[in-house]
């Protein structure tokens, strides 16, 4: 097996898991609304340190990483949706 072929698979799998990882528990924040056990500033790091990914991905080359570029464009979703919801959340508990 060459190492560029292990370097994929590798990538793969850690973006497959990753965001086996991540997805239901952002999809029940979505779902439910409820983001009071949240750290606003938490989201709003993933949600950039994602975006970075996302452009390394896009970045690289000769060829675009796919796996970091498609993880990290899904986690970066979530986070911008999550990140919304909490803001709005916290906006309208104050009053």
């Amino acid at each position: 097996m060459s190492r560029e072929l292990l370097v994929e698979l590798f990538g793969w799998a850690a973006s497959i898991t990753m965001v086996l990882g991540y997805l239901p528990q952002a999809i029940q924040t979505i779902r439910t609304k409820n983001t009071d056990g949240i750290a606003l500033p938490t989201f709003l790091m993933m949600g950039i340190g994602g975006f970075c990914f996302m452009m390394q991905g896009i970045l690289h080359q000769p060829d675009i990483m796919w796996a970091l570029f498609i993880t990290n464009l899904i986690t970066t979703t979530c986070c911008i949706i999550i990140f919304g919801i909490k803001v709005h959340n916290d906006y309208f508990k104050k009053k």
